[in-house]
């Protein structure tokens, strides 16, 4: 099938995701076909190709058709490809658990699944409302979450979300949630640092809690980045701060590390930088590899203790048909593997610098704003018109390059495989893309 033949198809067939339908059928955002990923590269079937430079949506950690997570899941498919999880368990499911408790030094397991992120947040937000309920305390219903925070588009999900093109729309149907600043580093005055804001944002979750502690459930973050407020970076300050007034005001704290956790944060989980664990920590998206929908839910002895009980009421009613999927479970146990192998998370230290200072040159570019870095996550802000997002994309397109940009802030999240040469195309090619975009 050719490019043309590819596009119009889809076009006539599908409804792409987040995307307004007729940017694509008029060219604005062009539609791209894939027929073949190897490595870092996406092929079409024209024989063009690009870099994935954001990983395909944040989830590919170690490059398209990893042979080594290919091998994982074709052994796994001669053996059990799915089973449901009520009732039934299997070795991948537990082995997963086993090893993402231990890293998180044995504070968090219990794992319970899901295919999606949204997923995750609405389980961890039902466990942490139903885990009071359980305790007696019925008052707690409500859920404080951070200004620009993004944790999912289903409808409970888009309740703990401050992202207004997701949530306006829907409001009518969203049970909302109370919003406190974030410590976005952005915010900055002149003299302050980014723990400074960090400390002014506590300093306002701090009063709300002292108003309101009684009736919340739980504070839900992104531990260090907030992905969908434009890569908003901020000083793990914060979340030393938020846990101690969640301690102080009986208040569960929940990490989304759906997009930041598996190494994006250059710790394998972003909450590790601040010292402290969160009561629930919600995975997804990198946790398979990139392969397979897989989400999960890690918490504490004391909130499964809260359900384990002889009355059914007092579980935890939540299911899903692929719950703990075995061939999911199988490719993100490779995933780790590769990490537990091959010494990631210091080679991502080596490939972030260099990143960092092949396109550190446009931190002095008279539209860019905010040059910023955390782990394998670098970004940056561009004073333009609205529309420059979209020009972006297609002048990243035509130099080979898959560079998405929320609005008018420019990401990089590369799978963790970018050598030397890669590093070097990416970050020239960025450049002129920008230089062109802005003309």
């Amino acid at each position: 099938m050719t490019n043309s033949e590819l596009l119009s198809r889809s076009l006539a067939a599908v409804w792409h995701p987040c995307t307004q339908m007729k940017h694509h059928q008029d060219g604005d955002l062009p539609l791209v076909p894939v027929v073949r990923g190897e490595g870092l590269w996406l092929h079409d079937a024209d024989g063009k190709r690009y870099l994935d430079g954001i990983s395909s949506w944040w989830v590919n950690l170690f490059g398209h058709s990893n042979p080594r997570i290919n091998a994982a899941i074709t052994d796994q498919l001669g053996k059990l490809e799915h089973v449901m999880l009520a009732g039934f368990t299997h070795e991948p499911v537990v082995q997963l658990s086993e090893r993402l408790s231990a890293l998180t030094g044995n504070a968090l397991g219990h794992c319970f699944y899901a295919s999606d992120g949204a997923s995750a947040t609405e389980i961890a937000l039902k466990m942490s409302f139903h885990f009071w309920r359980n305790h007696g305390h019925s008052a707690k219903t409500e859920f404080v979450a951070l200004a620009g925070g993004y944790h999912g588009e289903t409808v409970g999900a888009l309740a703990v979300t401050d992202v207004a093109i997701f949530r306006d729309a829907y409001a009518p149907l969203v049970r909302g949630a109370h919003v406190v600043p974030s410590p976005d580093a952005r915010q900055a005055v002149d003299g302050e640092s980014a723990a400074d804001v960090a400390r002014r944002a506590a300093g306002a979750l701090a009063t709300f809690l002292e108003a309101n502690g009684p009736r919340i459930a739980a504070l839900i973050v992104e531990p260090l980045v907030q992905g969908a407020a434009g890569m908003a970076m901020h000083d793990p300050e914060y979340l030393r701060l938020a846990r101690a007034l969640c301690d102080r005001h009986e208040v569960h704290l929940i990490c989304d590390e759906i997009a930041v956790g598996c190494g994006r944060t250059g710790t394998f989980f972003a909450h590790e930088q601040a010292g402290i664990k969160p009561d629930f920590l919600c995975l997804s998206k990198g946790i398979s590899g990139g392969y397979l929908p897989l989400s999960v839910v890690l918490t504490t002895d004391k909130v499964y203790a809260a359900f384990y009980d002889d009355a059914a009421t007092r579980g935890f009613l939540h299911s899903h048909s692929y719950t703990g999927n075995a061939l999911a479970c199988r490719a993100a146990l490779a995933t780790l593997d590769i990490f537990a192998s091959d010494d990631v998370l210091h080679a991502n230290k080596a490939r972030g610098d260099l990143l960092e200072s092949l396109l550190r040159p446009l931190a002095d570019h008279p539209q860019v704003r905010h040059f910023r870095r955390r782990g394998m996550i670098l970004a940056f802000d561009v004073d333009a018109d609205p529309g420059f997002g979209r020009r972006f994309y297609r002048e990243a397109l035509a130099r080979e390059l898959l560079l998405r940009p929320m609005g008018n802030t420019v990401y990089f999240m590369p799978p963790y495989i970018l050598g030397e040469d890669d590093t070097t195309f990416l970050a020239r090619n960025a450049a002129a893309a920008l230089e062109a975009a802005l003309k």
